[in-house]
């Protein structure tokens, strides 16, 4: 079994009225190679008559996003013509690649109507044969992704992407990663598969739980050591939400620009200038959605 090596909680950085923690990149933790970035926004309750979410349209190249709705609703649209809107307990995968304009906004009856919120969203990097791959999006609502059920009623395992125990994820990821979120029932106890030279990339949305013996309350982000094929999890009195994953590390250069990452300096002024000549615009439009 896997051992904790840290527990790393999520730093508090709200946008406009939106709650957000980010617990990756922190203060000790640049990245769990290849997991950049995840913002936890919520959960929140808005009211009737609200602005919705802020993510105008804005590009995005050499990485993909996953955006993980656990409560409310969200719409997306972008340059390659792609358009959606996702409810709770779905799931948006965008390969920006080559380099896409998207957003990600509320709809038109949650800004009229209000409601619960609450969303996870994880940036994924690609290597560098894979950064300039072609643009792809897919929305995934819940009822398309399995719930794989965890042995003695712990609770169940959503699988996005991956194999596990004969079920498989809607989505192919591009390089083998593993994701899923993690219900656990109260006092729910359960070994995820974490295999050996993997990065293990497991954040704890709600409810305390204890991680290979380690306590682990709402809001932090845990590193694990490469010294099993599993992790030992076990929710405390109420229920648990986790994110988990596991996926190959890159083990390439990072450099991040804003809404760019790339392996060199030279890369992230190219993908600057590219976005300024219009080479993200796709069809030149952009299937708006829920609007």
């Amino acid at each position: 079994m896997r051992t904790v090596s840290a527990v790393h909680p999520a730093q508090r950085d709200d946008i406009a009225d939106l709650v957000t923690r980010r617990p990756v990149p922190g203060p000790d933790l640049p990245q769990v190679d290849p997991f950049l970035f995840l913002n936890h926004h919520g959960p929140q309750v808005y009211a009737p008559g609200n602005n919705g979410l802020p993510f105008g349209p804005h590009p995005h190249r050499g990485f993909e996003t996953v955006t993980f709705i656990l409560a409310g609703n969200l719409a997306h649209y972008d340059s390659g013509g792609h358009a959606s809107v996702i409810e709770a307990g779905g799931v948006q995968w965008m390969t920006a690649g080559s380099g896409l304009i998207h957003a990600e906004v509320s709809p038109a009856q949650f800004k009229r109507n209000g409601g619960p919120l609450e969303i996870l969203q994880l940036w994924v990097n690609l290597p560098a044969r894979l950064k300039m791959t072609e643009p792809r999006y897919s929305g995934v609502q819940k009822e398309a992704i399995p719930a794989v059920p965890l042995p003695n009623s712990a609770g169940e395992l959503a699988l996005i992407s991956g194999e596990l125990g004969g079920f498989e994820g809607p989505i192919r990821s591009l390089t083998g990663v593993f994701m899923s979120t993690v219900r656990l029932a109260p006092g729910g106890h359960a070994e995820l598969p974490a295999p050996r030279r993997r990065s293990v990339f497991l954040y704890v949305a709600r409810g305390g739980v204890t991680v290979a013996g380690t306590a682990v309350e709402p809001f932090h982000l845990v590193t694990l050591g490469d010294d099993g094929d599993a992790v030992v999890v076990e929710a405390g009195s109420e229920e648990a939400v986790l994110l988990f994953g596991h996926a190959d590390p890159i083990g390439e250069p990072v450099v991040s620009h804003g809404p760019f990452v790339m392996n060199s300096g030279a890369e992230i002024r190219q993908a600057i200038l590219d976005y300024q000549a219009g080479k993200f615009d796709g069809d030149g439009k952009l299937g708006e959605v829920g609007r």
